[in-house]
């Protein structure tokens, strides 16, 4: 007698469990379709803060999605040229300095 009892509270929790998660989705879809009505073309600062947090890996997912969905392409990779164009030669010159400070001594 314990099995069947122990059995029909499986089906009514997973009945229950995928109740809040058909809410959670008709939410999210809500959400995702009043967001490209809101949301803009990010400016220059915006362009230059996703390239930054993209090159340290730690943009995340939706804000990548919102990129893309909004954003032009040529921006992102114009600003990408520039800033790792900066990051190599800051790489550069502070190699070099080093390197003069080794040479000249104490």
């Amino acid at each position: 007698m314990t099995e069947p009892s122990q059995s029909s509270p499986a089906p009514e929790s997973s009945h229950d469990q995928h109740s809040p998660n058909k809410q959670k989705s008709s939410s999210n879809s809500a959400t995702n379709s009043a967001s490209p009505t809101t949301s803009k073309k990010p400016g220059l600062f915006g362009v230059i803060q996703s390239v930054l947090a993209a090159m340290f890996g730690v943009q995340s997912e939706s804000k990548r999605q919102q990129d893309f969905e909004n954003g032009s392409a040529a921006e992102y990779i114009f600003v990408g040229i520039i800033a790792v164009t900066l990051f190599v030669l800051g790489i550069i010159w502070y190699v070099n300095s080093a390197i003069a400070d080794y040479q000249a001594g104490p």
